[in-house]
């Protein structure tokens, strides 16, 4: 740094208490721009408006890059070279209590390593999350999750610059209300 350029910042900090960026914005500004995760627990409740109208239990998976629903009763078919997946969801463990058939486009496959080890292509679909009140679009690879403890894992990917996951707590966000069920093109036409 020239003498010049060393006074010139030694003046913005004379004439400013507060430490400023390289291009003169205060610190505290850029802090106040940039927003602050919100803390979830290890295992938190989610809602997916466009598939189930009741709330899921789902793990907060750090270690998975992408976010994992169990499909009853999965199949995939194509129509006109779009391919759809038809699955029930059960967003309760152990009952069909609440439990939803569901049809939806197929953005693409993916394959998928899981905790076991095995590596399975899996179709991905798109849909939008609900946790506290948040709302985004998120990607979700289907699968058949009998062995595990939960209906469904949030990725990385769906937490990424939303979320901090604390890994001694459960439940923070509490669970969300049940919505409307989403209606079918079916319905809405008839």
């Amino acid at each position: 740094m020239s003498p010049q350029q060393w006074d010139s910042q030694r003046s913005l900090v004379e004439h400013n208490p507060e430490p400023v960026t390289p291009t003169g914005v205060s610190f505290a500004t850029v802090a106040r721009k940039k927003k602050t995760p919100t803390h979830i627990g290890w295992r938190e409740w989610i809602l997916l408006p466009d598939l189930c109208p009741t709330p899921i239990k789902v793990k907060s998976d750090t270690g998975a890059r992408t976010s994992a629903l169990h499909a009853f009763r999965l199949r995939v078919y194509e129509n006109g070279g779009q391919p759809y997946a038809t699955f029930e969801i059960h967003p309760h463990q152990r009952s069909r209590e609440d439990s939803v058939r569901v049809r939806v486009n197929v953005t693409g496959f993916k394959r998928v390593r899981s905790s076991n080890g095995k590596v399975e292509r899996r179709p991905v679909i798109e849909t939008t999350a609900r946790m506290n009140g948040l709302e985004w679009p998120i990607e979700v690879t289907l699968t058949r999750r009998d062995e595990m403890g939960y209906r469904m894992l949030l990725g990385r990917s769906a937490m990424r610059r939303r979320f901090a996951v604390d890994p001694g707590r459960s439940f923070i966000l509490g669970e969300p209300e049940p919505v409307d069920p989403p209606t079918t093109e079916e319905e809405a036409t008839s």
